[in-house]
């Protein structure tokens, strides 16, 4: 895995970056300074911009305005330093890959398709064998992806993105098919894989606030970054509104063990949006 770049450049740099689509604006004078090691997570609603977001990291998308740096380098330049989990993946049962082929299709590079399929060296494959290690699924290296799990499917997709050994790497609703225990399972992977490069993750779901991660991003149209996992309600109320149809949420996630605290909803005069009242918790 890369260590810290010896310029110590953020792992993200954007300055004053905006985006539209057909004119409609998704995201407005964007600014962060990520220090390189950090667990980001990016949280807010549906069609606030976060997956917009990362793909203009990504240099997927360019900003109508202002600038952004991956460890010194324009987005979209930085050379395979960036690794890449998008948020819908599907492979189909009858395409026959393996899961060491799957990996292998993460070292993009000219020439890796030939017309008897892939082109790999044995550097290759080592490279494909020690993400698949890093992720605790070696062993299926020669099963197809097709007969694996769903957990086991989003491990090996994040295998894949490992395989060039980025410094960063970028997930979209890493455990959105994934049950309770698949969850957990792998947000203690990339607690680990956080050890050795910078994380952002992207999620809609306030409880992905863990132990594990390190600080929140709030997008909805602009951004706002809080160092520390304690999302606080005037954060929240920030990304998702408040009033008469908002859920006030106190704290958010802090400890070990996710969890939320709400206040009364009726004593504040707010009509009952369907929580249970935890106020006694």
């Amino acid at each position: 895995m890369h260590t810290a770049p010896m310029d110590q450049s953020p792992a993200i740099e954007i300055i004053d970056a905006s985006f539209a689509y057909n004119g409609v604006p998704v995201l407005s004078n964007i600014n962060l300074a990520l220090p390189h090691g950090e667990f980001l997570a990016i949280l807010g609603p549906n069609g606030g911009g976060k997956t917009t977001l990362l793909k203009l990291i990504l240099g997927l998308l360019a900003p109508a305005s202002g600038s952004i740096r991956v460890y010194g380098r324009p987005a979209g330049k930085s050379g395979g330093l960036s690794g890449y989990l998008p948020q819908h993946t599907h492979v189909s049962p009858s395409f026959p890959i393996t899961v060491l082929d799957a990996v292998l299709l993460g070292l993009t590079r000219p020439g890796l398709f030939g017309a008897k399929g892939l082109r790999t060296s044995p550097e290759d494959r080592d490279k494909a064998r020690q993400a698949l290690d890093s992720v605790a699924m070696l062993a299926h290296a020669g099963h197809r992806v097709s007969d694996l799990s769903g957990g086991q499917k989003q491990r090996v997709l994040l295998a894949r993105a490992l395989a060039a050994g980025p410094r960063l790497l970028l997930l979209d609703e890493p455990t959105a098919s994934i049950d309770h225990e698949g969850k957990h399972c792998i947000y203690e992977l990339l607690a680990k894989l956080n050890q050795d490069m910078t994380i952002v993750m992207v999620s809609h779901d306030l409880s992905v606030i863990s132990s594990a991660v390190k600080s929140v991003a709030c997008v909805n149209q602009t951004l706002h970054y809080h160092q520390g996992s304690k999302l606080t309600e005037e954060m929240f109320q920030t990304v998702y509104g408040h009033g008469a149809h908002a859920c006030p949420v106190e704290l958010l996630a802090h400890g070990p063990i996710p969890h939320r605290v709400l206040g009364p909803h009726q004593d504040r005069g707010i009509p009952a949006c369907g929580c249970p009242d935890h106020s006694h918790d």
